[in-house]
This record gives structure tokens, sequence and C-alpha cells, in this order.
């Protein structure tokens, strides 16, 4: 079993920034990927940026530029800078790690972005 937890959601103008953080833990030998989602309100589930254990990063357009996916292999966490945040980034942001690509063996807690316009 792998935990994470996540950190950093928050409330932000337009324009802000915020750093999401996640930190594993148990067994976390199994996680090749690692990554984010949101779920806005009546929304699917949506994958946002993942990296692999040798580094290699994926984007989804809605978030290419603004945001970077980060990952420290001797912490184990991952982190996600969100920057030029826009209201329609508001939404449940998820860590997710797993074995294959995308990541979606295990879930954090979720944490909640909020953009105020």
């Amino acid at each position: 079993q792998v935990q994470l937890v996540e950190s950093g959601g928050g409330l932000v103008q337009a324009g802000g920034s915020l750093r999401l953080s996640c930190a594993a833990s148990g067994s976390i030998f199994s996680i090749n990927a690692m990554g984010w989602y949101r779920q806005a309100p009546g929304k699917q589930r949506e994958l946002l940026a993942t990296i692999t254990k040798g580094g290699s990063t994926y984007y989804a357009d809605s978030v290419k530029g603004r945001f970077t996916i980060s990952r420290d292999n001797t912490k184990n966490t991952v982190c996600l800078q969100m920057n030029s945040l826009k209201p329609e980034d508001t939404a449940v942001y998820y860590c997710a790690a797993g074995n294959t690509w995308p990541p979606r063996g295990y879930w954090g807690q979720g944490t909640q972005v909020t953009v105020s316009s």
C-alpha cells in the first residue's frame, strides 16, 4: 500500500501562484509514475501532469506553460507549481501514484484550490 498526503491548496486571486505538495509513504518501491489530477464540480476528473521515476513529464494542454511538476525521489514527494492561475482552475486537486501510466493506483485525499476573479 501507498499513502499520499497533499498540502498547499488554498484561495488565490487570478494571476497568482500556488504550490501543491504530495508526500508518499508505504510501499513506494512500487511507484513509477506520480501525477496530479483535478475535479471541478459537475465535471470529470482531469489529468493535469505526470512525472515518472526517470523524470519524464507530461502536461495537459490546459496547464502546459503554466504548471510545472517536479519530483524529489529522495524525499518521496511530488510538487505542482501553478502559475498564472485562472478562475477556471478552481477545483479539488488530487495527487496520484502508480506503477503504470497514467498513475491511478493510489490517491490522496484531495486539496481545494480556489481562484477568485
